[in-house]
C-alpha cells in the first residue's frame, strides 16, 4: 500500500461489477482501486462514467489512505 498522493499509471485492469480498478504505477506498484460515491472521474476537464475507463488507458489518481485501503479521490483519463 502506498502513501496519499497523487501517481501515474497505466490501467491493468478494470472490473466494472466492483466499480475497481488496478493501475500499475510508473514505478511498478499496483493499486488497487474502488471507486467510492465521492470518487471524481474526468477525461480533459468533464466528468466521465466509469465505462470510459479501459486496459492499457494512462491515468493520473489522486489516493488517500484509509487504514490498509486506499480510497481514490479522483482519476483523470490522460489520453
Amino acid at each position: 500500500v502506498v502513501e496519499s498522493g497523487t501517481y501515474q499509471g497505466t490501467i491493468k485492469e478494470v472490473e466494472p461489477e466492483k466499480t475497481e480498478i488496478y493501475v500499475t504505477t510508473d514505478d511498478d506498484k499496483t493499486l488497487e482501486l474502488y471507486f467510492t460515491e465521492n470518487t471524481s472521474l474526468t477525461r480533459n476537464g468533464s466528468e466521465v462514467e466509469f465505462s470510459e475507463l479501459k486496459e492499457g488507458q494512462k491515468v493520473e489518481v489522486e489516493v488517500e489512505k484509509v487504514g490498509q485501503r486506499l480510497d481514490p479521490v479522483s482519476v483523470k483519463i490522460m489520453e
